[in-house]
């Protein structure tokens, strides 16, 4: 059950990342037909964007105590007493952005460059903290994997 919650939180953060990089390039590209998928793509970037938090909390309170445990008895602890701990951080901004999102691509993006600026800000920065994000469970489950490894040696 513990890797399907983990599995499920990547794969919806995942969805988050590569619909809001959907969401940049319609913007990008705005016209009146596809005015109506930017507002669906960002609500659903914001939908993804909280599974994914609300399956990681799930996670970290049943799951990750034992995975710290062993990241922290490895040869990684920088997996946890940095990376974990950014990532904490950052989640809230994320979160504040992607909820954000579809706040922004409400208006009437084809006539209004100054709304259309600010979605394709919003949205560029979503996707770069998400890509982040990902970049720091990698690192985090090395140091599980480097942890182990070193204990079996």
């Amino acid at each position: 059950m513990n890797e399907l919650a983990l599995m499920a939180h990547v794969m919806f953060g995942v969805a988050c990342l590569v619909t809001t990089l959907w969401v940049f390039v319609d913007v990008l590209n705005v016209s009146e037909a596809n005015q109506g998928r930017i507002r669906k793509m960002s609500c659903a970037a914001a939908v993804f964007m909280w599974l994914a938090f609300l399956i990681a909390g799930y996670w970290y309170v049943f799951s990750y105590p034992a995975d710290k445990a062993i990241i922290l008895k490895g040869p990684w602890p920088f997996a946890h007493n940095f990376f974990m701990e950014t990532k904490e951080h950052l989640v809230i901004l994320l979160l504040m952005l992607v909820t954000y999102l579809p706040v922004a691509a409400a208006g009437n993006l084809s006539s209004n460059k100054d709304a259309r600026r600010v979605v394709l800000w919003v949205a560029g920065l979503v996707v770069l903290l998400a890509l982040t994000m990902e970049g720091e469970g990698a690192t985090i489950a090395m140091g599980v994997k480097m942890g182990l490894l070193a204990a079996h040696h």
